[in-house]
């Protein structure tokens, strides 16, 4: 199955347009998490969020470093560098992606299977957020 849509967290999408995130300065990761995290639209900082992917496996903790860019003018696309992970001596399984400020907040988090289930890389193959063509989100 295919990832779910970027969902903005309900503090995000006002982080977002007061300046609290700033797309073209402000450092963002990617990380993931399991099941039974606390993961959602209620989500506010990192720090809050239960069950991340343990470090092991070829996942660090904190996730993956990414690159959000804009283009556009009247229609803004936010667009993200796409985030991978090698399993290494064993799985990495999870359910939920999140973008989010370094030291900071969530932005937003995704379902990566929309069923929903776990999605599993077993050892030797890489486990690929893949963004959208479309990018991240638009701002119209």
């Amino acid at each position: 199955m295919a990832a779910g849509a970027w969902t903005f967290t309900n503090g995000g999408r006002t982080r977002l347009l007061n300046g609290t995130f700033d797309l073209d300065t402000d450092v963002f990761k990617m990380a993931l998490f399991l099941s039974t995290s606390n993961l959602g639209a209620a989500s506010t900082t990192f720090a809050g969020v239960t069950n991340e992917h343990a470090a092991a496996n070829g996942y660090s903790a904190g996730g993956a470093a990414i690159t959000l860019s804009l283009s556009g003018t009247t229609t803004v696309t936010v667009d993200s560098t796409d985030a991978v992970w090698t399993a290494a001596g064993g799985s990495i399984v999870a359910r939920f992606a999140c973008i989010y400020e370094v030291g900071g907040d969530v932005l937003c988090y995704c379902l990566l299977d929309s069923t929903p289930a776990d999605v599993t890389a077993t050892t030797g193959n890489t486990l690929t957020v893949q963004i959208n063509a479309s990018g991240v989100f638009t701002l119209a």
